[in-house]
């Protein structure tokens, strides 16, 4: 199957007082088009460490990330900017919506920084208003919205670039646990019809049991040797955690 990423070895220090600290330690994995991986761990284990660098927003201290075959970890600042737009969608704790912008509008943004005519993907955009259950809200401003509700609309945003990856940081974090659960069932509609590799990082088991693979990241070290793989239960997941010592 197509390799949408691949992280290799990667290694990233912070210097403490002249000290090289580690906060990633060898991690490896790959993304294949169409997967849905997800990666748990407990907070400060190094998630968001290791978001940040497969998607180019910080350069490893050791190692490499390929994004669709492209070094990131080589490429210039500008490249990897360009890579980030056209290749990575992303989905965040807290939305990121703009208050001041309308539902369309929001999703829109990101087409317009790319110098793309919105108007030319107005097909795909309605689709995807319509795949997340938001194409009723089209014209309200974030504040007349819930948490799931805004939490779909980040998720429209992201894929209206049709970009290959999804990127999700805890996107449940924010959210009740019936809407956390029906927005991490979205994201599995969202790799089933639309064939997009979906990454997770979460420290909710519930959320860890959704993907067909799940990682586990501790103190800096990602387990790919013990992943579960499958159809995954939340038992499952404890078990796991309780077997690995997280």
């Amino acid at each position: 199957m197509e390799t949408i990423l691949e992280a290799r070895d990667l290694y990233r220090f912070h210097e403490v007082r002249g000290d090289r600290v580690p906060i990633l330690r060898g991690a490896s994995f790959t993304l294949t088009r169409g997967s849905f991986t997800t990666i748990m761990g407990p907070s400060g284990s190094g998630k968001s460490t290791l978001l940040h660098l497969l998607a180019g927003l910080d350069v490893p201290s050791a190692g490499d990330v390929l994004l669709c075959g492209e070094s990131l970890s080589h490429a210039s600042e500008a490249r990897r900017t360009a890579l980030r737009r056209r290749s990575i969608g992303f989905v965040f704790q807290f939305f990121n919506l703009l208050p001041d912008l309308t539902v369309r509008e929001n999703v829109e943004l990101p087409l317009m920084i790319q110098g793309r005519a919105p108007r030319r993907a107005a097909a795909r955009i309605d689709e995807l208003l319509g795949l997340l259950g938001v194409a009723h809200l089209h014209d309200r401003l974030p504040s007349g919205l819930s948490g799931g509700e805004m939490q779909r609309v980040s998720i429209v945003r992201a894929l209206a670039g049709d970009a290959p990856l999804l990127l999700a940081d805890e996107p449940t974090g924010n959210l009740s646990s019936k809407a956390g659960e029906e927005v991490v069932t979205l994201l599995r509609d969202v790799v089933a019809r639309l064939g997009t590799t979906v990454l997770l990082v979460t420290h909710n088991p519930r959320d860890a049991a959704m993907g067909d693979r799940v990682l586990f990241l501790n103190d800096g070290t990602l387990d790919v040797e013990h992943a579960l793989t499958g159809s995954v239960s939340v038992h499952d997941v404890h078990a796991r955690l309780e077997q690995l010592g997280i």
